[in-house]
């Protein structure tokens, strides 16, 4: 069984696997209060049955420094079925009626699960923000309802989950941020695959995962990286 989150229109079937070490420098700058655990290894989307990349297993363990992002406490936030996550200015709502039906089931019949929980585009539709929810135990055959992102595994073990082959990987990292009841764990990847850059926040909340992707084309990631990796960062379980 295998889940994927895909971003791109046409992933490629099976590509070599590459693994750069390539640092993100500047000072984080967000309303919420973070806690970073740095891993040199990094990884792509949503796989569940592809082993952990040699590279992922044998690299080392460098610090890194802050993540470069932007301020995004004046961005709308829009609110979710468990989550909430902020949008970048001029992004437009691009659900279909289709997507908030999928869930409905007539006469008994079995309900479709909706593809997204919210979706967001540029004015020229080459960036795109989306949340995925998905039962934990669709990810990982297991009886029981995983609670956080660690019961999944620490974000190398979570490789089998998250990581499909084919991308060229940056960053992975454990972010922990402050709540109310204490610290939420979050797993944060950024890589890039087909062509399209990609920005990912994963969590668990009450048996459920939360994925957060922000993805653009390669050419367009210096200018917009930083916008974007604060949108797809600014994932919030509720």
């Amino acid at each position: 069984m295998a889940f994927l989150l895909s971003f791109s229109p046409n992933p490629p079937l099976n590509p070599k696997l590459s693994s750069l070490n390539t640092p993100l420098s500047a000072t984080l700058n967000t309303k919420r209060h973070f806690i970073i655990h740095t891993s040199s290894f990094c990884f792509i989307l949503l796989a569940q049955q592809n082993p952990i990349p040699q590279a992922l297993a044998q690299a080392s363990t460098p610090s890194k420094p802050a993540l470069n992002l932007a301020n995004t406490k004046s961005w709308f936030q829009f609110y979710g079925d468990g989550f909430a996550i902020r949008v970048p200015p001029e992004f437009e709502d691009i659900m279909e009626p289709e997507d908030f039906n999928a869930g409905a089931s007539l006469y008994g019949d079995k309900a479709k699960p909706r593809p997204f929980a919210a979706r967001f585009a540029s004015t020229d539709g080459s960036e795109v923000l989306s949340v995925v929810v998905r039962p934990t135990n669709q990810l990982k055959i297991t009886f029981l309802e995983a609670q956080e992102i660690t019961d999944l595994g620490s974000i190398k073990e979570a490789a089998k989950i998250f990581v499909p082959g084919g991308a060229t990987l940056y960053n992975a990292r454990t972010i922990k941020i402050k709540e109310d009841e204490g610290f939420k764990t979050y797993y944060f990847y950024e890589f890039e695959r087909d062509d399209q850059h990609i920005a990912l926040m994963a969590t668990v909340s009450s048996g459920k995962a939360i994925i957060s992707g922000a993805t653009a084309p390669c050419s367009k990631w210096d200018d917009d990286g930083v916008k974007l990796r604060s949108a797809a960062i600014s994932l919030t379980a509720l």
